[in-house]
């Protein structure tokens, strides 16, 4: 059963090392997302899952000890998914790296709470889908709590990635509610063409999480809502 769940943005500037130079900006964030562990550590789960956005071949379930690193946004950085096999075994595909960030969060936070494991999950997958991974996670153990990865519109300036759309700002408020106020049927509704167009990752795993946390009862808080880089980022956390 979901006991628990923090909600984090994934880009790779949360990574100091990453962001260089421009790393104080996100500070607020890091924060932010540090209490949200600390949140799910108090939780006391059996098991850890983190779910975040990936692309074709990234996608699927990742073991505890799946390493991934930030070589492609220009630092050699190494992370690993929780511990490594008792062989030091590890797996051999590399996590996306929605899940890299998820590791280097759990890292700063030393988490020792569970075991952790992952789960890459794509754009294309519907939200009845979605809800239905959502709920198989809900019974892998006992208590389970999820790290949900998942930024909103890239769209929200002309500066964005996605340039400027006017729907970006009423779509990420949308989901910023849902989000801070645990509402399992507003998540399951968001409109998935729309989060398509808006280049919002966060869509598929946050209806991962409703179908998890669906008839659970469990409630939100926000602690973090924003749009630096025009990307909408938001921190929450479910107990």
């Amino acid at each position: 059963m979901l006991v628990a769940a923090a909600v984090s943005p994934c880009p790779p500037l949360l990574v100091p090392e990453v962001a260089a130079g421009a790393a104080p900006e996100l500070d607020p964030l890091r924060a932010a997302c540090a209490e949200a562990l600390a949140v799910l550590a108090e939780a006391g789960p059996d098991l850890l899952i983190v779910v975040g956005p990936a692309d074709e071949g990234e996608r699927g379930v990742f073991p505890s000890g799946s390493a991934g690193n930030f070589r492609a946004f220009g630092v050699d950085l190494g992370v690993r998914l929780g511990p490594a096999a008792p062989d030091d075994a590890l797996p051999s595909r590399p996590l996306p790296a929605s899940l890299a960030v998820g590791a280097w969060l759990l890292a700063t936070a030393d988490w020792t709470a569970s075991p952790v494991e992952g789960l890459g999950v794509g754009e294309p997958l519907s939200p009845e889908r979605c809800a239905e991974a959502g709920r198989g996670l809900a019974e892998r153990a006992g208590r389970v709590a999820l790290l949900v990865m998942g930024d909103g519109s890239a769209c929200r300036t002309v500066k964005a990635p996605g340039y400027l759309d006017p729907r970006a700002e009423g779509f990420d408020a949308v989901a910023a509610r849902a989000l801070g106020a645990a509402d399992v049927s507003a998540l399951a509704e968001l409109d998935a063409p729309l989060a398509y167009e808006l280049k919002a990752a966060g869509r598929a795993p946050w209806q991962v999480l409703a179908g998890a946390a669906d008839g659970v009862g469990l409630r939100g808080r926000s602690l973090y809502e924003d749009a630096p880089y025009g990307v909408g980022y938001t921190v929450a956390v479910w107990s």
